[in-house]
């Protein structure tokens, strides 16, 4: 398996993986960039994590992986290159919003905060202004 960046061409294969993982799409088309996918090695993709950059600050997003690659080490490794990507670009701070998985992520240094007090720039992205439940988890991590 390899990770890399995403090409123009894996955005409806990481639409829909996204969409059976039950994550929300809102924001995906404009930080597709920035995306990272998993391929298996024929090139199949088995997993994606998003990344959006606000400043010193970023939001790790869209953790889905394949019930195929499931328990392979493959959310590990996007998570750990999302985050190192987001540390290469300047970014202090990492928050993530979950429904699912807040007993995955502290073992990658993120712990949960209150909503109310994320602020700076992070707070405009389409996973704080709704697309996810406000009952979702908030997590941070500091670089």
């Amino acid at each position: 398996m390899t990770v890399e960046p995403v090409q123009p061409v894996d955005l409806n294969t990481v639409r829909e993986l996204l969409s059976a993982c039950g994550l929300p799409l809102d924001g995906v088309e404009e930080h597709f960039r920035r995306f990272l996918v998993a391929r298996s090695p024929d090139g199949v993709i088995v997993g994606v994590v998003g990344l959006e950059l606000y400043g010193e600050q970023a939001l790790l997003r869209s953790l889905a992986v394949a019930d195929t690659a499931r328990r392979q080490g493959v959310g590990r490794r996007l998570v750990e290159a999302c985050l190192a990507r987001a540390a290469a670009a300047g970014a202090r701070e990492v928050y993530l919003l979950t429904t699912t998985a807040p007993d995955y992520f502290p073992r990658f240094g993120f712990s949960t905060v209150d909503r109310r007090a994320v602020t700076g720039p992070v707070v405009v992205s389409a996973e704080f202004q709704g697309a996810c439940p406000q009952t979702a988890t908030v997590m941070r991590r500091d670089l």
